[in-house]
């Protein structure tokens, strides 16, 4: 059996970078470490370039069990690109509040490698250890801030309750296993259309449900998020909400449309009631939240419940929708986060009513914060109403009311957005004295707002690229 290693060279990139900065870390000098942050992002970008050279390659490993389409390439060179947008927006932070450089910016290389993995994954096993791989990364991540007795808090909260959703998500892969006979994805999706459903081929795919509706913060899944993006050191809140999230609707799409494509009917409405309950709750929850942190966490599972309506599509305009949706989403997320980060450094509070005059103090970040806040909440002609539009005209048929109530919910999250923007503009500082950012944190937020509106502008090229990645995702 040929095995044609051109085919994982964004993995073997990934994992020599991560290798490599953990060993620099070790070799040296302690005063010398700051800089392995500026090493971590420029090889990052070097895999990112390795992976849109090698987006032509694609091909079949292992009989099935790991697949390089189009699908997989478009969110490998997403979480590529929302680790380098972590990593530059985040040197100030992790100099003052985390200072393990090595072990830090590693962990997030790895993270990353468990997201690409779980993209590509054909087959059970090796979905399983890419999330296990990123999961157990965020374990570290979060709880970074050791001597915080909040991101201990948090790092235990995620270690018990991930591990949980883990069991379920594997006895559920089990219980499909044991229905279908085979653990490769496509071909789970053969043996369900000769053999129809089977109660035990229901109850794994309500348990895989629930497992990954944890992964992705969907009601009621949902209860660590607050909690967990609190007491996180800011950054990696950022990465978890981006690029975990991104990581598991890829092997939500995988599995459910490319393997329990034929069942559509038995988890169809499942999932359409978890993205009305996420939206609901997520949007809800919001208003009366004064810590922004909080707040962007339960904007999140907000967006989570958005997403989740192109898998209720189950077609090829609702896997672009996600991909879409999921791309634009890094930007306005990574922006926010980044401007939370830098004020946090200045003023050691995540209180909204603490952002008061924040436009005086640093207009760039109060500008970036409006248009990522209007562009979630779906304003145009911001990129976050093209997403949002993408998704929802997928459902149009057969979901009338989850179209509504997506844009009733849309119209409430502008309230709780337009709070923080009202804090910032309209009200009176505190303390004059200007935020700085460092030229790599405003970098990462004047690309998060030219994107953000280009995107919004004009979409037609990114909708092209995720287009035709989907349609290689029913190609199988």
């Amino acid at each position: 059996m040929n095995f044609d290693f051109s085919l994982l060279t964004t993995e073997l990139a990934l994992f020599v970078l991560g290798l490599s900065t953990f060993v620099l870390g070790l070799v040296v000098p302690s005063a010398s470490r700051r800089g392995l942050g500026s090493f971590a992002a420029l090889g990052l970008l070097l895999v990112l370039g390795i992976a849109v050279i090698n987006w032509s390659n694609q091909g079949v490993l292992l009989n099935g069990m790991y697949l390089v389409d189009g699908y997989a390439n478009f969110f490998k060179v997403m979480f590529i690109l929302s680790a380098i947008l972590v990593i530059l927006g985040s040197f100030r932070y992790i100099d003052q509040h985390v200072g393990h450089h090595f072990e830090y910016y590693s962990t997030v290389v790895f993270a990353t490698l468990g997201m690409v993995v779980m993209a590509s994954a054909g087959d059970f096993i090796t979905l399983y250890l890419g999330m296990e791989l990123m999961t157990i990364s965020f374990i570290i991540l979060v709880a970074f801030r050791f001597m915080d007795t909040k991101s201990l808090e948090a790092g235990m909260k995620y270690l018990l309750l991930a591990a949980m959703s883990s069991a379920v998500t594997l006895y559920g892969l089990s219980l499909v296993y044991g229905a279908t006979g085979t653990i490769i994805i496509g071909e789970v999706a053969e043996a369900v259309a000769r053999g129809g459903n089977s109660p035990l081929l229901v109850i794994g795919l309500t348990m895989l449900v629930a497992g990954l509706g944890f992964k992705v913060a969907a009601v009621p899944f949902h209860m660590w998020s607050p909690d967990v993006y609190e007491g996180a050191p800011t950054p990696v809140t950022s990465f978890l909400a981006v690029g975990s999230k991104a990581a598991s609707f890829a092997i939500l799409l995988r599995l459910f449309l490319g393997g329990l494509g034929d069942l559509h009917g038995q988890w169809a409405m499942l999932v359409a009631v978890l993205a009305a309950l996420s939206m609901l709750v997520g949007n809800l929850v919001a208003i009366p939240q004064t810590n922004i942190k909080r707040m962007l966490a339960y904007s999140s599972i907000a967006q989570a419940g958005y997403i989740l309506v192109g898998l209720v599509a189950a077609t090829e305009a609702g896997v672009k929708g996600v991909m879409f949706y999921a791309f634009l989403y890094i930007f306005a997320t990574v922006g926010a986060f980044t401007v939370v980060a830098a004020v946090y450094n200045k003023i050691k509070s995540d209180e909204i009513a603490d952002y008061a005059g924040l436009v005086q103090r640093a207009p760039l970040a109060a500008t970036v914060m409006l248009i990522c806040l209007l562009s979630m909440a779906g304003i145009p002609p911001l990129a976050g109403f093209v997403g949002k539009f993408y998704l929802f005209q997928t459902v149009v048929q057969g979901y009338m009311w989850l179209v509504y109530l997506g844009l009733i919910m849309s119209m409430v999250s502008v309230y709780y957005y337009l709070r923080v923007v009202l804090v910032m503009f309209r009200d009176d500082p505190k303390d004059p004295s200007p935020i700085e950012f460092g030229s790599a944190a405003n970098m990462t937020l004047i690309i998060a707002m030219v994107i953000t509106l280009v995107l919004g502008i004009y979409p037609g090229p990114l909708a092209e690229v995720a287009n035709t990645a989907a349609q290689t995702f029913f190609l199988r």
